[in-house]
């Protein structure tokens, strides 16, 4: 049984998001959502989570417009680096640049290219892994990165994309009678999902989630978060696809942010996809404790037009 993605993809490492607010963005990642400010630069920050060995889960730029600067997954090797991105090339996928030494913190060797809807992916191997630790009971920040959902205008298209070029497998998906199909769960190890695609008016990010260290942290980080009069979007709750807790909130630019537990982790390879329909109370959350899905709920999540699409980030 293997669950490694075929072209050596390995984990979700970072999600990269410039910023028109960058103190305003610093103070919220480090003061209310529990990530350690690892190192700066000019107009950037780093942003680690204690429990991950990654240097950094967030990277903030001060930018003159909001946009998705970058998603990096790591890989197995060099030779899988090299072998992606010649096997990218081929297909006609636009390369940011051919594989190197990466100048960003924790080093590396690895490239950058757009996917369909033309986000910057980054493809890294031998980062520098830094110090962490385990985060303790009653802790309640990050443990972790979990995963990125992106909104596409052709979820299905971008799906397919992931899938073929990129190795990842489809998990799950939900389904509207409506709208059709909502959102692909993909994978690219044993955890349910390290990507989502979304169905959304135009190109952007739907949210980036962070795990917890179990339910009583998850419970205590979203209490924090409220408390500190941040606009909480949806939760808390327990999704059906990927059995993980939810609470989403609306971080000071207007991405919405995750905090989550539990996510499933898929034990075999003859694992079948199921579609969710989410007109099914139980498929939104089974708890029952969040509010139903609606129309504003999701507004939220549809964030603004993303600037950024098939213009390389300048660092």
């Amino acid at each position: 049984m293997s669950h490694l993605n075929e072209h050596g993809i390995t984990h979700l490492r970072h999600v990269d998001l410039a910023v028109t607010d960058y103190e305003t963005q610093r103070s919220f990642y480090k003061d209310t959502w529990g990530l350690t400010e690892v190192g700066t630069d000019g107009g950037l920050s780093y942003l680690a989570a204690e429990g991950s060995p990654e240097q950094y889960v967030i990277r903030l730029r001060q930018g003159e417009e909001k946009r998705l600067d970058l998603i990096s997954f790591g890989s197995e090797s060099v030779e899988t680096v090299d072998a992606l991105a010649a096997r990218l090339g081929s297909q006609g996928v636009q390369l940011v640049g051919e594989p190197d030494k990466l100048q960003t913190a924790g080093g590396g060797y690895g490239f950058r290219f757009f996917d369909i809807d033309g986000r910057t992916i980054e493809i890294s191997t031998d980062v520098e892994t830094r110090q962490h630790r385990a985060i303790e009971e009653g802790e309640a920040i990050p443990v972790r990165i979990s995963h990125a959902v992106m909104n596409s205008n052709d979820p299905n298209k971008t799906r397919d994309f992931y899938a073929n070029v990129l190795g990842f497998k489809l998990s799950d998906t939900l389904w509207s009678e409506h709208m059709g199909e909502m959102m692909h769960f993909m994978r690219c190890n044993d955890w349910h999902h390290s990507l989502a695609i979304a169905k959304g008016p135009h190109t952007s990010v739907h949210h980036v989630s962070f795990e917890m260290r179990g339910l009583d942290e998850y419970m205590r980080g979203t209490g924090r978060v409220m408390r500190a009069g941040i606009k909480k979007i949806w939760g808390p709750g327990r999704h059906n696809a990927g059995n993980n807790t939810f609470t989403y909130f609306l971080d000071p630019s207007g991405n919405t942010m995750e905090y989550t537990t539990e996510l499933e982790k898929i034990e075999t390879d003859q694992w079948h996809p199921s579609v969710y329909d989410i007109a099914d109370p139980m498929t939104q959350d089974v708890w029952g404790t969040a509010d139903p899905m609606s129309e504003i709920i999701a507004r939220d999540s549809f964030n603004d037009p993303d600037r950024g699409v098939f213009v390389a980030p300048p660092v």
